[in-house]
């Protein structure tokens, strides 16, 4: 019989009750320590991607944090990011998505109150990379034509790739992707239509 086995029960419970706040007590300290980094870290990549969808020119404010939230049809809420200008907004953001090859395809678009597209940028993406990673800006400038456009330019019915009787090229060898972030597009600007008051709204 081995010695730890002569040991009472309690003992046993008491290494591992030690063990088990010891362990807490470790993640509890490296969660207050870097919860606050991650949050900052988080920050600076949403206003990195905001950059990209709303020129700093037009606006004074903090789009990051000047946010709100719109009702949409699924029964869900749209978080929105705001600019503005001298108190006047200049622009909103928001994420919107299509459906690609190897999964949701989630954009952030920029519009200015007139309805024209700031900036579109794919933020997240499982794409093949070398066919569908060319909605990248750093792979092609595919994603740049669609800035200044808005849901009347081009006309709504010419809103898809041209494999489908639409304005916009797709990928040689890749379709999928390039529809489904033309879909997601198309949507995103039926969203600030549809919420356009509420969206524009001062604050």
């Amino acid at each position: 019989m081995s010695y730890n086995s002569n040991k009472p029960t309690y003992v046993h419970a008491m290494i591992l009750a030690a063990f088990s706040a010891g362990f807490g007590s470790l993640l509890a300290f490296t969660d207050l320590f870097t919860d606050e980094p991650i949050k900052q870290r988080r920050i600076e990549d949403l206003q990195n991607s905001l950059v990209q969808v709303l020129p700093p020119a037009i606006y004074d404010n903090n789009p990051a944090l000047d946010t709100f939230m719109v009702p949409v049809e699924d029964g869900k809420e749209r978080k929105i990011y705001r600019a503005t200008k001298e108190g006047k907004v200049t622009g909103v953001a928001y994420e919107t998505y299509g459906q690609g090859y190897a999964g949701q395809i989630k954009i952030i678009m920029g519009v200015d109150p007139q309805g024209k597209i700031l900036g579109v940028r794919a933020v997240q993406h499982k794409e093949t990379p070398g066919l569908g990673d060319k909605i990248e800006p750093k792979k092609g400038p595919w994603i740049l034509q669609f800035n200044g456009l808005s849901i009347d330019n081009p006309p709504p019915n010419m809103w898809k790739v041209k494999k489908d009787g639409g304005q916009f090229d797709q990928f040689s060898g890749a379709t999928i992707t390039p529809r489904a972030v033309v879909t997601g597009i198309r949507k995103g600007l039926e969203f600030f239509s549809a919420n356009k008051p509420q969206l524009l709204e001062v604050r």
